[in-house]
Order: structure tokens, then sequence, then C-alpha cells
């Protein structure tokens, strides 16, 4: 006797491997636990790197921590960054130097 189609679909659909054991859901309870950890997780990867940032940024070490002073200042600083890279280019320039288009881009 062959299986029935819905059967046989069904019992190959969960595995590619042969494996006619499917693969036990998950309660609401292990979902819900599950999505607070991914959450949690997502929150200290966002912690770390505002840290991070106050490392790297000057002005901003001993700060609280207000993601949106962190964010503004890093905006600034990056700023600065650039109108100084271009200064420099320019200076380099100036003095008959070459900088490759390369080194150009910001």
């Amino acid at each position: 006797m062959t299986p029935s189609p819905a059967r046989e679909g069904s019992a190959n659909a969960g595995s590619s491997s042969g494996n006619l054991e499917e693969k036990p859901r998950l309660s609401e309870h292990e979902k819900k636990a599950n999505h607070i950890a991914s959450e949690q997780k997502r929150r200290q990867v966002i912690r770390e790197g505002f840290d991070r940032l106050t490392e790297l940024v000057p002005g901003l070490e001993g700060q609280g921590r207000s993601e949106s002073v962190v964010l503004k200042k890093t905006v600034d600083y990056i700023r600065l960054q650039l109108e100084e890279r271009r200064r420099l280019i320019a200076k380099i320039e100036e003095l008959g130097g070459h900088v490759e288009d390369g080194m150009r881009r910001a």
C-alpha cells in the first residue's frame, strides 16, 4: 500500500535528509522568551556601540548616556574631520604635492 499524497508531502516537507521526525514547535512561552532574549541582545549591541562612540569622539568622555547627544556630537566630529581632510589636501596641492584620486574620496 502506498502512502497518500498528502501524507507523503507533509512527511518530506520538514526534512531534506529523509528524517520523518518533525521538529517540535515552540510553545507561546518559549516564543516569547526567545523574542525577549533577542531584543535584549539587540539593545546590548546598540549600547555597546554608543559606548564605543563615547570613547572615540572627543568631548563625549564622562557624559551621560543621551543617545541623541552622542549621535549629534559624532556627526559634528565627522564633519570637522572631513573638512580638515579637505583643508590638508588643498595644502598639499598648494605646496606642489599630488594626492591620488582614491585618497580624495571621503
